[in-house]
């Protein structure tokens, strides 16, 4: 048996960085994952915001993995064809197998990786035991489970999972590509849906190394055939159900496969428990046409590498209320709160045709295109002054030397 401090299940984006940051805090981890490497996953693909940019710098390993990622520096915002704006950006378009992986290389050689699959846990006030599918068993004084998908783990615990909203939202990927022209004319573009009855809420194109990878991200159920079509004949569909799109990017090409991931949405019940803790995905599951979903890990690993951790291995034992502490933790909790209301509230707002609804989605349009007039408007006035100085300063010369 192998003892450690901490047994991190799941070497996704949550438990890798909690692996990373436990191992440079000199705490002992193991990180229990089957793949060396981790493989392609279609999930996030980019950072983005100066908060979420900000949460993962907290975890302290960031700054190397932003140098693999591509930063485009300005967002164009558009709709109805029209160009509302062009943002200063901290967008950083990324793979998530090239994100995780690039996060595992900053885990120290202190933390133990175990190619391997969990089969069972249990636990007590004291110690916890992990059973793998290798024969290997692990002893520690705290599981940190990070694996979303992994039923048979929570129920052996007696944590069940609440469906809230199923396919909550769909999230579609694949590449776009300018057509007559080597590249397009912005660096990345936010598009926002055109009707309620298209059931979209935007398009996002960012660059990822030298090509243009595309996120659109549509409110239908699975089995709806418009999917087939977006897969089938990506470029049509689009067209179809964003008709001025071109106004803005001009004719585009879908290369490489569509990938199409549904959403639904889970809170979990039964989680506090002595030993054990729930990360990310495996606490509930977030809708990632918000973006939250990277907010609530970085938060979610912050707070329990940086604060809980420490704390609880300074004293014996690991019982329920040193566990409830990281689940009523403010941060944590406030930004729970924060995206579950944000998935809701988006999704209402793309596609509801109520007057409130309808409404909103004006002022928002007006408040954007305010936005835009007004950095357009600040950013002339900026310039005007520095070449009347300039021209002033010329004159002055041109009279010396007459």
């Amino acid at each position: 048996m192998k003892y450690t401090d901490v047994a991190i299940i799941g070497g996704g984006l949550a438990g890798s960085t909690t692996a990373a940051m436990l191992g440079r805090a000199g705490i002992s981890a193991v990180l229990i994952d089957p793949y060396p490497q981790y493989p392609p996953d279609f999930r996030v693909e980019k950072l983005s915001g100066e908060v979420q940019v900000e949460r993962f710098r907290k975890t302290g390993v960031a700054e190397a993995t932003l140098r693999r990622a591509t930063h485009d520096g300005e967002n164009w915002i558009a709709r109805f064809g029209y160009l509302l704006d062009k943002t200063p950006s901290q967008q950083y378009g990324i793979m998530y197998n090239a994100l995780v992986n690039s996060i595992r290389a900053e885990i120290p050689a202190s933390v133990d990786s175990i190619y391997a699959k969990a089969v069972s846990i249990s636990t007590t006030t004291d110690r916890q035991k992990v059973v793998l599918s290798n024969g290997e068993e692990i002893s520690a004084r705290l599981v940190v489970l990070t694996v979303g998908l992994n039923v048979g783990l929570r129920r052996q615990l007696g944590i069940e999972r609440r469906l809230i909203s199923a396919c909550h939202s769909i999230s579609i990927g694949f590449y776009m590509a300018p057509v007559g022209r080597p590249t397009f004319d912005f660096p990345a573009l936010t598009y926002f849906s055109e009707r309620p009855s298209d059931r979209s809420g935007y398009l996002t194109l960012f660059p990822i190394g030298n090509a243009m990878r595309a996120n659109l991200f549509v409110y239908r159920q699975i089995d709806d055939p418009w999917l087939r079509q977006m897969r089938d004949a990506p470029v049509e569909t689009l067209n179809a159900m964003l008709p001025r799109l071109r106004k803005v990017i001009g004719d585009f090409e879908v290369t490489g496969d569509v990938k199409i991931r549904p959403v639904d949405l889970y809170v979990s019940s039964g989680y506090r428990q002595p030993g054990v803790i729930l990360v990310g995905d495996a606490f509930e599951t977030t809708c990632p046409v918000t973006g939250t979903g990277t907010d609530k890990v970085f938060t979610d690993v912050e707070r329990l590498c940086n604060v809980h951790i420490p704390a609880w291995l300074a004293a014996e034992g690991m019982d329920e209320s040193k566990i409830a502490a990281f689940y009523d933790d403010p941060v944590k909790t406030a930004c729970d709160a924060w995206s579950a209301a944000k998935a809701f509230n988006f999704r209402s707002v793309s596609i509801e045709t109520g007057i409130y609804w309808r409404a909103l989605r004006w002022a928002r349009f007006l408040a954007r295109l305010g936005e835009g007039l007004w950095r357009r408007a600040r950013e002339r006035l900026h310039a005007e002054p520095k070449f009347r100085v300039q021209s002033s300063s010329s004159s002055s010369s041109l009279s010396s030397s007459a």
